[in-house]
Formats: structure tokens, C-alpha cells, sequence
């Protein structure tokens, strides 16, 4: 019998919830800086600065979000082998059910009868149990860069119509109309995920973006 392998690393940095989440932090930080600065009279020297403090705000963020990630990996491994453990300790299976909620959607562990629950668990605790890995992999760093890899470049399109468009303000409009083409998509994704209207969702992430930088830059973010 084949030992089993350790999940896709790309399966966990391309989960659609949390990254997509992380993407519209960044596209909120960006969009901080670009609605902010005033387009009337602003010269050469001060989009300099904004796209400075922009990108750099991302890449700190995206650097961060990496960081979160080599945490969340190592903490979701041990709380896996205290899982397993409390599991060895039971054979109830109200609380077994309960433990399987900690890591399964609570609508596929009521789809479970008892038994399916009970052979689940001699599955989990018998010779073919899946591999612990305790230590970080290469696979785990390649997927730390690539969080930072997407955090960093999916906010890069809001910035760059400063760089190749000499006229701010028109600038501004093209960067807004990509920010609302990326909130769209964003929301767009998630719907499609979740099962409900891509449509909604996605309009409804654009509508929801706009509010939360209009308040950032409110409460003087």
C-alpha cells in the first residue's frame, strides 16, 4: 500500500474564500492612497511618492500575509495531531461528530449517519491513517510566496495607469475602472463558490469595497 501523499500545497493558497479576502484588503490599502491624493495641481513628484507609499503598503502586507500563512499551516498541523489524539480517547459519537465539525462542514458531517462517522474514525486512527507532517516543506514555502506572489501583484493593476498615464486625473479614472473591474471579479468568484448569484455577489463586493475605503479614508486611513 502507497503511503499517502501531503495535499496540494496550491489547494491551501488558492482556497477562494480566504485569498480572495486578502486580495480586496490590498485593493482597499491601494485605493486608500490613489482616492486620497488630489489630482488637481498634483505633479510628477507627488503620484511619486503615492505609488511609493501604495506598493509599499502591499508589499508589507503581502510579506505579513505570507508570515500568517507559514503560522496557519504549522498551527492547523498541530491541532491535527491533537484532533487525532482526542479521537483515540472516544468512541462516542455525539462527540466525535463534534470533533469532525472542527474540521469538516457542519452540512457533510449531518449528510453522515453514525456508521459513516465510525468507519471515518477507524480510517483516521488505522494503519492507512494519513502521514503527520510536524516540520515546514518546500512545498510550504513555495506556497508562502505564493501568497505574497498574489497579494502583491493582483493590487499592482489599480497603480499602474500613474505610471504610464502622464494626465492624473485621467489616471485616476482608469485606475478606478480597473479597482471596480477587480472588486467585481472578486465578489464574481466568490458567488460562483458559494453557490449563490456571481452577478450579486460581485456587484455587492463593489458596493462593499467602496464603502470600506470611503471610511478608511474618512477615519484618516
Amino acid at each position: 500500500m502507497t503511503e499517502p501523499k501531503a495535499p496540494k500545497i496550491r489547494a491551501r493558497y488558492l482556497d477562494p474564500i480566504e485569498r480572495s479576502l486578502e486580495v480586496l484588503f490590498g485593493l482597499i490599502m491601494v485605493l486608500t492612497f490613489t482616492q486620497s491624493m488630489s489630482v488637481l495641481g498634483a505633479g510628477r513628484e507627488e503620484v511619486r511618492e503615492m505609488l511609493i507609499g501604495a506598493l509599499g503598503c502591499n508589499l508589507a502586507w503581502g510579506s505579513i500575509d505570507a508570515c500568517f500563512y507559514v503560522m496557519g499551516v504549522l498551527s492547523e498541523r498541530g491541532h491535527g495531531t491533537l484532533l487525532l489524539r482526542r479521537l483515540r480517547e472516544t468512541t462516542d459519537d455525539a462527540t466525535v461528530s463534534e470533533m469532525m465539525r472542527e474540521v469538516i462542514p457542519d452540512v457533510v458531517v449531518d449528510a453522515m449517519s453514525a456508521d459513516d462517522r465510525a468507519l471515518l474514525r477507524e480510517k483516521l486512527l488505522g494503519p492507512a491513517a494519513p502521514r503527520r507532517i510536524t516540520m515546514l516543506t518546500g512545498d510550504d514555502l513555495l506556497g508562502a510566496l505564493g501568497v505574497f506572489l498574489l497579494v502583491f501583484t493582483s493590487t499592482l493593476p489599480v497603480a499602474l495607469p500613474f505610471l504610464f498615464v502622464s494626465d492624473p486625473r485621467l489616471a485616476l479614472r482608469l485606475s478606478n475602472v480597473v479597482a471596480v473591474a477587480l472588486l467585481f471579479a472578486i465578489g464574481h468568484r466568490l458567488g460562483v463558490h458559494s453557490g449563490t448569484s456571481p452577478w450579486r455577489v460581485g456587484l455587492l463586493m463593489v458596493l462593499l469595497g467602496s464603502l470600506l475605503v470611503a471610511l478608511t479614508i474618512a477615519l484618516g486611513g
